[in-house]
C-alpha cells in the first residue's frame, strides 16, 4: 500500500516520464518506418536480400534496425540525397513547363548578368547563348 501511494506524490515527474515514453515510441516508429522505406526503395539490393533484411528486422527489431543503420547508413543518405535531387529536377521541369517559354532577350540578359557577376565563365556564357539563339 505504501509503494502504490508513493508513486502519486510526484505527479509532474510521472507526467514527464509518460511524455518521454511517448516521445521515444514515436521516435522508434519513425526510425523503423524510415528503415523500411529505404529497404524497399533500395535498387542495389536484390529481392532475396530485401526479404532477409525484412525478416531480420521483423524478428529482432532493435538489433535488426541497429545493424541495418550500421551496415547501410551511408547508403540511406545516398538514397535520400538522390531522391531529393530527383524531386528538385522534377519541380524545376514542372515550373519551367508551367511558366512557359521565356523570351530569348530575357534569357540572354540573365546569362549576361551571371557572367558579369562571375557566376559563370565566358565559355559557359557563349555555350548557353548558342542554346538560347538556336
Amino acid at each position: 500500500m505504501l509503494l502504490a501511494s508513493s508513486s502519486y506524490n510526484y505527479p509532474i515527474l510521472d507526467a514527464f516520464w509518460t511524455i518521454l515514453m511517448i516521445f521515444l515510441w514515436v521516435l522508434w516508429f519513425w526510425v523503423l518506418i524510415t528503415v523500411f522505406i529505404d529497404l524497399f526503395r533500395s535498387r542495389d539490393l536484390s529481392g532475396g536480400a530485401k526479404a532477409l533484411w525484412f525478416v531480420f528486422i521483423l524478428i529482432l527489431p532493435l538489433i535488426g534496425v541497429l545493424v541495418y543503420l550500421i551496415a547501410r547508413g551511408g547508403k540511406m543518405h545516398e538514397h535520400a540525397e538522390r531522391e531529393a535531387q530527383l524531386q528538385d529536377q522534377q519541380l524545376r521541369r514542372y515550373a519551367q513547363e508551367t511558366a512557359g517559354p521565356q523570351g530569348s532577350a530575357d534569357q540572354l540578359a540573365k546569362l549576361a548578368d551571371l557572367r558579369d557577376r562571375g557566376v559563370i565563365t565566358a565559355e559557359e556564357f557563349d555555350r548557353e547563348k548558342a542554346k538560347v539563339l538556336a
